[in-house]
């Protein structure tokens, strides 16, 4: 109607939106270091490794932060699809590891080998090591004799070490009596027999006691995943959305610009 002025509301970039993917980021990114801080790869320093995972979380929470803050179209993209690509990776290494169980075990089984060769050459590969098989009551990849694989701990003639025929401490059955650690405790013990070392020491391998963990925590374990997975989505979803009004606001600015013009 004349002399009314209609007012039409302008497309605008949520600022819930904006600040939540925000916070979503700082958490995203929390979550998976503290992840990264319990994984080695067999044969390297897991310092390094944790150095690339902390690398790759670090671009991603700035790309997600920065694009978010400063409204960023490429770098939302760029979050989103790194988001998109990893989610891909782990759904495929988990359908991986359910069809080819059997290669899973014997690379799992060679990967703990390789560590127990380089026991003592590393204080943190050693001190992850000592971790695993005290949390699992485990010693060695398949039982106590894999500690033959580490000049140390082997029970051949020509080894001068004190440590020969034994294991770590970590091996050994902790006495909850003790207040001070006997780090002693598995000199020699491989020189008995077997039946006379389940008082002294684990003797189940960790790669059994790591599956019947998994059986024994599958919820847990497939909920922690889940998790994840539902996490990862619900930010790219967030960083579409955001894109998307970003494009509107853009879009009609342009729009507005060229009306300008043609009444100029």
């Amino acid at each position: 109607m004349p002399g009314k002025h209609q007012h039409f509301q302008e497309p605008e970039v949520g600022c819930c939106g904006k600040y939540f993917l925000f916070g979503f980021n700082i958490i995203f990114w929390g979550v998976l270091s503290n992840i990264s801080a319990l994984t080695d790869l067999g044969g390297l320093d897991p310092v390094w490794l944790f150095v690339v995972v902390g690398g790759v979380m670090s671009v991603l929470g700035f790309a997600g932060c920065i694009g978010a803050l400063r409204e960023n179209t490429f770098l939302l993209k760029f979050f989103s699809v790194s988001l998109g690509l990893i989610f891909f990776l782990e759904l495929a290494t988990g359908i991986l590891a359910f069809v080819f169980k059997d290669w899973i075990r014997d690379q799992l089984n060679l990967f703990i080998n390789n560590n127990v060769k380089a026991y003592r050459d590393d204080i943190d590969l050693q001190n992850l090591i000592d971790f695993a098989q005290e949390y699992w009551s485990c010693c060695g990849a398949r039982g106590p004799n894999d500690w033959n694989l580490n000049i140390y701990f082997n029970c051949t003639d020509l080894n001068p070490s004190r440590e020969r025929c034994g294991v770590p401490f970590s091996c050994c059955v902790r006495n909850r009596k003790e207040d001070v650690l006997n780090t002693q405790c598995g000199y020699d013990v491989r020189l008995k027999l077997e039946l006379e070392q389940q008082g002294s020491i684990h003797t189940k391998g960790c790669v059994g006691q790591f599956e019947k963990w998994l059986q024994d925590n599958l919820v847990v374990v497939a909920g922690v995943f889940v998790g994840i997975a539902l996490l990862q989505i619900f930010g790219i979803c967030l960083a579409q959305n955001l894109v998307s009004d970003i494009k509107a606001v853009k879009a009609n600015w342009i729009k507005h610009d060229g009306g300008c013009k043609l009444l100029r």
